[in-house]
């Protein structure tokens, strides 16, 4: 395949495209010999066309135009306004219309025509079918009014012998029906044969015995009828000779013989050879070929018959687009009455002998010849319909359409053979002004024929150019604190169109009111003074507009930047910046970042910061602002800094400004609680049986030197309070009866009061035991105190009163008994050890008391008004009914003042150290601010820890118990939920059987008993 014929092939599937969008086919039948006037159809009905625009809503008026040939005589007309078709004057005789075809019932007789849509945006073509029905208006005939026929006087009766048919140019039931035999004289009768052709052949019957010698010539009339209303016969003469004898008939070796033959064969082409036999000898046995009557001149003009032969030549050219198919009956006879009949179908192949068809019909009508377009007119404005043909058949016949150079028009294919003329790209008249270009029709044959038909396009000028600028965008740059009318540029447009279409007059678009434009020039000037931190940049537009109708316009973008001057100082986001950071933050580490800002840009808004007074307790990054700390903070050392800071940026001459920066240290919760009073976990308070409930009975003081929620405390009772009898307040501490003691309830009470503070994220907590005495009495003191020695004995988490520990009232005798035996073998093994220690614990029991006052009292009265004085000094509750009772030593060597040497299950680190003192003097003020920002989230506390600390890691044996000689006055239990949490349930120390709460609270894994 050469190139040629690749472009040949492309061209051919591009234009077999249909566009089914704009294409519509609408069949009508009707039947020839229609008067003027009468309706065929309505097309906007027959295809449901809406004249509303749907892009509008409108009403939209359409225009239905019939495509013609330039001289044609139309056989149907098109009303342009309602679409309806109509017949013309002109008669529309079927039998014209489709002359020389054969046409059977099945086939139809039809014409085709084009109607065309506009306008451009309503576009559609119409391709409409006529099928015209078969209207009895021709009578059937004979071939000759006179027919002949010779019959053998030895013919049998019910032979039969051929009459030539009759025809009728009309088809269906209006073709021949029927024949008849008028004045047979009994001798003849007529018989019809149906072909499978649909062909009906009249036969006549021998119904007698013939003589010629009596009788030689019959003369009678054959009558043919067709099947129409009205119906229409006509009549022959049949002659017929009777003969002499001659019984044999010749007989074809093949009766239907069919054949091919190219439509270029030359003249004398054998065509078929024809050969028949007869058995009969001598001149009876000469046979002789000829054409049947049947046979059509036209067919006779293109072959002919050699009579001895039977050869069948080719005597004149064919045309196969004339006639494709010949059919030839060819009689043999050798002068008997019968001749034999053979049916030759010559069929006549295409050879590519016709170049294609262009049949150009405008749809815009053209001027001498030159179609013109306004250079405005939309892509796809249909110019023509363009219908292609060609007589050959098969490859021969496939047709390609294409334009023949490169042109801003193309052709759409709507149907197989017809194409439409379009633009397909817009117009431009600045361009090229006039167009001329060939259509191309070629075939697929080989050679392939092809033809031409030329166009001419004239473009009409339109207002279509805007003015355009020379740049789209236009960048400028001027410096603040400008002049006003200072000029900025020029700015200018050109239009390609000309006369009044080409002025252009300028305008400035919206947000352009600091600028000036002349209309004319395009000079742009600066009408007011520019302030770069105002506005840095300007973007508008302007709009340049020609005089044209409609006037066309086109806009550029401005954009101004003004140029920064340092007419702006550093400025800081506050004024005084305040940080808040935690304390114990280690050293070196970021507590906040200051934020300054210049207006200015460039070099001129450079900030540069420096600290102006501080001890070089911080570090201020000049550039980023971040101050980090060059000190490790307590807040309860110093609780806040402040300093200045100086901002001073790179303009020429510089500018400066100030601000001032206070770093305030929050409180961490780092201290546990510092127990006041009791001052002793060896003292106790008496609780007389006449006590009210409701009345407090003891209390319990803590101080913590955090601040905030890590300063609040929170007091509750965990253990020794297993019958209800008391009740701690959680806030004060006051400890108060909730019901009236009875004798029951006589004897020692052993709380155990935790106090917590409600510290984030952990909670720090103290353990304080608290002795009540329920008795009307204190009178035998020793007896009290060897009681609270003994308690040490019982784990904290179980109560003294247990059946384990009985110190029940009812065993007061015993218990007294116990206590003097086991206090005179311990003097007498221990004397010299016990008097040493003895003396030691004297002094310094001596310096306690004359350092806390005489509000610990012994059980005498006295002691007791000193107590209560003292505490009116520190506002206690004045709802306390009794003291905290302390042993007096009256002598070194008192059996009550002897090393303690019952055992407690104790850590020992409880054990060993002494409780925390509070120094109400060192206490510094508050400073925390729960919603101040904490720039040092992450931190670990330096500062010391509480006297007590309850280590989960120290091991307490199962069995053996730490044994305590003395207790000191002011012990207390300090230490952290942890503590209690990671004892092990199976110890048998006094924490295993407690946990801890989520705030650090003390809880017995076991039952509490209610009071009854």
């Amino acid at each position: 395949m050469d190139l040629r014929d690749f472009y040949l092939l492309a061209a051919l599937i591009a234009c077999l495209r249909l566009d089914s969008a704009i294409a519509q086919e609408l069949i009508y039948t009707i039947r020839e010999e229609l008067p003027e006037n009468v309706p065929i159809g309505n097309i906007p009905k027959d295809l449901n066309i809406s004249h509303i625009n749907a892009a509008t809503g409108t009403s939209a008026s359409l225009v239905y135009r019939l495509v013609s040939k330039a001289g044609d005589a139309p056989l149907v007309k098109v009303s342009s306004n309602t679409g309806e078709i109509f017949t013309t004057s002109n008669r529309i005789d079927r039998e014209k219309l489709c002359a020389g075809a054969s046409y059977a019932e099945e086939n139809e007789c039809f014409f085709e025509l084009e109607v065309v849509i506009l306008p451009n945006d309503f576009f559609r073509l119409i391709k409409i079918k006529i099928i015209v029905k078969d209207t009895n208006d021709n009578a059937p005939m004979f071939p000759s009014p006179v027919i002949n026929i010779s019959i053998p006087e030895n013919t049998l009766i019910n032979s039969r012998f051929p009459i030539p048919s009759a025809t009728d140019p009309d088809t269906g039931f209006n073709g021949v029906q029927h024949y008849e035999l008028l004045n047979g004289q009994s001798v003849f009768g007529l018989d019809i044969v149906e072909t499978p052709e649909g062909e009906k052949w009249p036969q006549l019957i021998v119904q007698q015995n013939l003589d010629r010698e009596q009788k030689d010539t019959y003369v009678m009339k054959i009558k043919v009828e067709d099947g129409g209303t009205p119906q229409k016969s006509s009549t022959a003469i049949l002659q017929v000779t009777v003969s002499d004898v001659n019984d044999n008939r010749p007989v074809f070796k093949e009766s239907q013989v069919e054949v091919h033959i190219p439509e270029n064969a030359p003249v004398g082409t054998s065509v078929i050879q024809l050969h028949a036999t007869d058995a009969d000898i001598g001149s009876n046995a000469e046979i002789r070929y000829i054409f049947g009557a049947q046979v059509a001149p036209a067919t006779k003009r293109f072959f002919a018959l050699n009579n001895t032969t039977g050869l069948i030549t080719v005597q004149r050219s064919l045309d196969r687009e004339e006639t494709a198919v010949h059919k030839v009956t060819v009689l043999a006879s050798d002068g008997s009455s019968t001749p034999a009949r053979a049916t030759v179908t010559i069929n006549v192949t295409d050879v590519n002998d016709n170049p294609p068809n262009i049949d150009l019909r405008y749809i815009i009508s053209p001027i001498n010849g030159t179609v013109y377009l306004s250079e405005k007119d939309p892509i796809n404005t249909k110019i023509a319909l363009i219908t292609v043909s060609d007589k050959d058949t098969d490859v021969n016949g496939k047709v390609i359409c294409f334009i023949e150079r490169e042109v801003p028009f193309h052709l759409k294919a709507v149907y197989d053979n017809q194409y439409l003329l379009e633009t397909s790209s817009l117009l431009d008249y600045e361009g090229t002004k006039e167009f001329s270009f060939k259509i191309v029709a070629s075939d697929s044959g080989k050679p392939s024929l092809n033809q031409t038909a030329l166009v001419r396009v004239k473009l009409e000028d339109e207002n279509d150019n805007p003015p355009i600028f020379s740049q789209p965008v236009i960048e400028l740059s001027v410096s603040e604190n400008n002049r006003r009318g200072l000029y900025l540029t020029t700015i200018s447009a050109t239009d390609e169109d000309s006369g009044k279409n080409a002025d252009i007059v300028y305008q400035l678009g919206p947000n352009a009111s600091f600028f000036d434009l002349d209309r004319k020039t395009g000079v742009l000037t600066a009408s007011r003074v520019f302030d770069r931190e105002e506005q840095e940049r300007f973007i508008f537009t302007v709009t340049a507009r020609d005089n044209g109708t409609p006037p066309l316009q086109s806009q550029a973008a401005v954009i101004v930047t003004v140029l920064d001057e340092n007419d702006n100082s550093p400025k800081f986001t506050h004024n005084h910046f305040q940080f808040f950071v935690s304390e114990n933050l280690p050293k070196y580490s970021t507590v906040g970042v200051i934020t300054v800002t210049d207006a200015d840009a460039g070099e001129n808004k450079a900030v540069t910061l420096s600290i102006l007074n501080d001890n070089e307790n911080f570090v201020l990054d000049p550039y980023s602002g971040v101050i980090k700390s060059n000190v490790s903070f307590d807040r309860e050392q110093q609780s806040s800094y402040t300093f200045d800071v100086k901002a001073v940026d790179g303009g020429q001459p510089p500018r400066s400004s100030t601000a001032k920066v206070t770093i305030n240290v929050m409180d961490v919760n780092d201290n546990s609680p510092v127990v006041i009073y009791p001052p002793s976990n060896t003292s106790f308070k008496l609780v007389p049986l006449s006590a009210i409930p409701g009345s407090v009975v003891a209390e319990v003081f803590a101080v913590d030197i955090d601040t905030g929620m890590n300063a609040e405390l929170k007091y509750t009772i965990v253990s020794g309070n297993n019958k209800g009898l008391f009740r701690i307040d959680p806030v004060t501490g006051n400890i108060t009866l909730e019901e009236k003691p009875t004798p029951n309830d006589v004897g020692l009470h052993r709380l155990v009061v935790n106090i917590s503070d409600l510290g984030y994220p952990k909670s720090l907590h103290t353990l304080v035991l608290v002795f009540l005495y329920v008795n009307d009495t204190a009178g035998n003191a020793s007896y009290i105190y060897d009681l609270i020695r003994r308690t040490m004995e019982t784990p904290l988490d179980r109560n003294i009163g247990d059946s384990s520990q009985p110190y029940q009232n009812e065993d007061y005798l015993t218990i007294m008994i116990a206590i003097v035996a086991g206090a005179m073998v311990v003097i007498v093994v221990i004397f010299v050890t016990v008097l040493v220690r003895c003396r030691h614990a004297s002094r310094f029991k001596a310096a306690q008391r004359s350092k806390q006052g005489a509000e610990w009292m012994s059980p005498n009265q006295e002691n007791k008004q000193n107590k209560k004085k003292k505490r009116k000094k520190r506002k206690s509750p004045k709802s306390s009914l009794l003291n905290f009772v302390t042993i007096e030593e009256s002598k070194p060597d008192d059996a009550v003042h002897e090393p303690i040497n019952g055992t407690i299950s104790l850590p020992a680190e409880l054990e060993e150290q002494s409780i925390g003192r509070f120094d109400w003097g060192t206490a510094p003020p508050t400073t925390f601010k729960p919603n101040s920002p904490d720039l040092a989230k992450h931190y670990k506390s330096a500062s010391p820890q509480s006297a007590f600390h309850l280590k989960p890691d120290t091991p307490v044996s199962v069995k053996k118990h730490h044994v305590i000689q003395e207790l000191p006055l002011d012990n207390t239990f300090v230490g952290g939920c942890d503590t209690l949490s990671k004892r092990s349930s199976t110890s048998s120390d006094h924490f295993s059987a407690s946990e801890c709460s989520s705030q650090g609270g003390f809880k017995t894994k076991g039952p509490l008993h209610t009071r009854q």
